[in-house]
C-alpha cells in the first residue's frame, strides 16, 4: 500500500505503508486516526534530525524564543525596540539558567532537511528524562512534528525504564497536547508552572 499526501496537483510526499490491520478489527473508528499518525511519523522520520546546539545557533534560538512570546507582547504598549530589548534580556536569562541548572549535552537543534526549525533541550537524570524545553518555529507547529519528537523521547525512556517530565504554564495551550500524549500532573511547582509526567506502561 502506498500513501500519498497531495496538495492541489502536487504530491507533497509518498511512501509505502505496511500496517497490521488486525489491530483495527471491530474498531473501524480507529483506522483514520492511526493511519494519519503513521503517515506523519513516517514522514518526519525521514526528514527530521537532531544535532547539538552551538554558539552559532544563538541568533536562531533568539528568533525562535521571540516567536514564542509574540502573542504575549502584542498585548503590550512596547515599541518595537522595547520588545527587542525585552526579548533579548529574557532569552539570555533563560539560556543561562538552562546552562547553570541542566546538563547541556542533549540541548539539540531540530532540523528538517538540514534547516533549523526548532530546539529540543533534554536532560537525563537517574530516574527520569526531563524535557527542559521544546519549541518549533510557527510554520511547523500543529503538524505532528512535536508529537513525533515526544515519541522519540518516550522510546528512550522506555528503553531505560524512566519517566519523562516537563514543566508547563497553567494556561499554556500545549498542556492539552501533553495530556493527549499521556502526561499527567505530577506536582504544582508554583502559581505559574505545573510539572507533568509521562510514565511507561500507563
Amino acid at each position: 500500500m502506498r500513501i500519498s499526501l497531495i496538495k492541489g496537483s502536487d504530491i507533497i510526499f509518498s511512501f509505502p505503508l505496511y500496517i497490521d490491520y488486525g489491530k483495527f478489527h471491530n474498531d473501524p473508528n480507529r483506522l483514520p486516526t492511526d493511519l494519519l499518525t503513521v503517515m506523519q511519523d513516517e514522514y518526519w522520520r525521514d526528514k527530521v534530525s537532531l544535532r547539538k546546539h552551538t554558539a552559532d545557533d544563538l541568533p536562531f534560538m533568539l528568533a525562535l524564543y521571540a516567536s514564542t512570546r509574540e502573542a504575549e507582547l502584542a498585548m503590550t504598549n512596547f515599541s518595537t525596540q522595547e520588545k527587542q530589548v525585552f526579548i533579548g534580556h529574557q532569552f539570555n536569562a533563560q539560556y543561562q539558567h538552562y546552562l547553570q541548572h541542566y546538563n547541556s549535552e542533549a540541548f539539540d537543534i531540530i532540523e528538517l532537511d538540514g534547516k533549523a526549525v526548532g530546539r529540543l533541550f533534554v536532560d537525563h537524570w537517574s530516574k527520569e528524562i526531563r524535557i527542559v524545553d521544546i519549541a518549533l518555529i510557527p510554520e511547523y507547529q500543529k503538524q505532528g512534528l512535536g508529537s513525533y519528537l515526544f515519541k522519540q523521547v518516550f522510546a528512550q525512556a522506555k528503553a531505560c525504564d524512566k519517566s519523562v517530565t516537563i514543566h508547563v504554564e497553567h494556561n499554556n495551550p500545549a498542556k492539552k497536547l501533553y495530556q493527549k500524549l499521556g502526561f499527567e500532573l505530577k506536582s504544582k511547582t508554583n502559581d505559574i508552572y505545573l510539572l507533568m509526567q509521562w510514565t511507561p506502561g500507563l
